[in-house]
C-alpha cells in the first residue's frame, strides 16, 4: 500500500475521532433532580414565593401609565364621566398596590363595597376615583384599577370578576398639591386592604414601610416646591 493511500485513511481516521469527540463531551449533561436551571442551564438560587408572585403576565408594571395617559381622552359614548381628568399632560406617577394574600385573591363584589366605604366614586374608564372636593364633576385626585388588563372594573361582571391585586394611582399634578394627594391615597389604600384582608405594596411590589413612606414624602415635596408658581412681581413707581 503506497504512502499515499497510508496518509488518506489515517485524516479519514482522524476524522471520525474528533467527531466522535466533539459528540460526546459536547452533549449537554442531564438535570440534577429535584434542582430547577436557568434557560443557560445554570442553577438557579432557591427563592421562597413572594407576593409578587400573584402578578400574572397579564399584570405589566406599565399598565397605569397606559390608564394615565388616556384618562384625558375623550370619553366613550356611552359609560360614566366621573373623574374624568381635564388635563393630558402629566410628569409623573405615584402608584400603590393593594393585593392579595398568598393563595387568595380580591373578588369584585368585596372591592366595591370597600371602595365604597373608603369614599370612591365609580366612573370614567370603568374604574374608581377619589373626587376633588367630593365634586362629580372634579378631576380626580388619584384612581384605582384592576391590576390585570385592560383594567377596569366591569360592572355586568362583577360578582365572578377576581384578581390578585388592584392599583392606586396618583397622576401628578393633581387638583391639589402632590404631598396633599398622597395623604389622602395612602390612608385610603390601607383602609381597602384592611377591608380585604390584603397588603398594602410599594411601586416596587415589596410590603411598604416607614422608610419608603418616609422617602416618598420626601420626594413629593420637592415636587411641590418645583412646581410652586413664581411669586407676582409688581412695578413700584416711585
Amino acid at each position: 500500500m503506497s504512502d499515499i493511500w497510508l496518509l488518506r485513511i489515517g485524516i479519514v481516521i482522524a476524522g471520525v475521532l474528533l467527531m466522535a469527540a466533539i459528540y460526546f463531551f459536547g452533549r449537554p449533561g442531564k438535570p440534577k433532580q429535584g434542582r430547577k436551571l436557568r434557560d443557560d442551564g445554570a442553577e438557579r438560587p432557591h427563592r421562597e414565593p413572594s407576593l409578587a408572585d400573584a402578578f400574572s403576565a397579564e399584570t405589566s408594571p406599565y399598565d397605569t401609565a397606559t390608564l394615565a395617559e388616556t384618562s384625558a381622552a375623550e370619553p366613550p359614548a356611552s359609560g360614566p364621566d366621573i373623574g374624568r381628568r381635564d388635563r393630558d399632560e402629566f410628569d409623573k406617577i405615584v402608584t400603590l398596590y393593594v393585593a392579595a394574600r398568598a393563595d387568595q385573591v380580591l373578588r369584585g363584589p368585596d372591592i366595591v363595597v370597600a371602595a365604597e366605604k373608603a369614599g370612591l366614586s365609580y366612573g370614567y374608564m370603568n374604574i374608581f376615583h377619589r373626587l376633588a372636593d367630593g365634586r362629580a364633576d372634579g378631576s380626580p385626585i388619584f384612581s384605582v384599577a384592576n391590576i390585570k388588563k385592560p383594567g377596569s372594573f366591569e360592572m355586568h361582571d362583577i360578582h365572578g370578576m377576581e384578581t390578585p391585586a388592584i392599583a392606586f394611582f396618583l397622576t401628578l399634578p393633581a387638583p391639589i398639591p402632590a404631598l396633599d394627594a398622597w395623604e389622602k391615597m395612602l390612608p385610603t389604600a390601607q383602609r381597602m386592604a384592611e377591608l380585604l384582608d390584603g397588603v398594602v405594596l410599594d411601586e416596587s411590589r415589596n410590603p411598604i414601610g416607614r422608610q419608603r413612606i418616609a422617602h416618598l414624602r420626601d420626594e413629593l415635596r420637592a415636587y411641590d416646591r418645583q412646581h410652586e408658581a413664581p411669586p407676582v412681581s409688581r412695578n413700584t413707581r416711585w
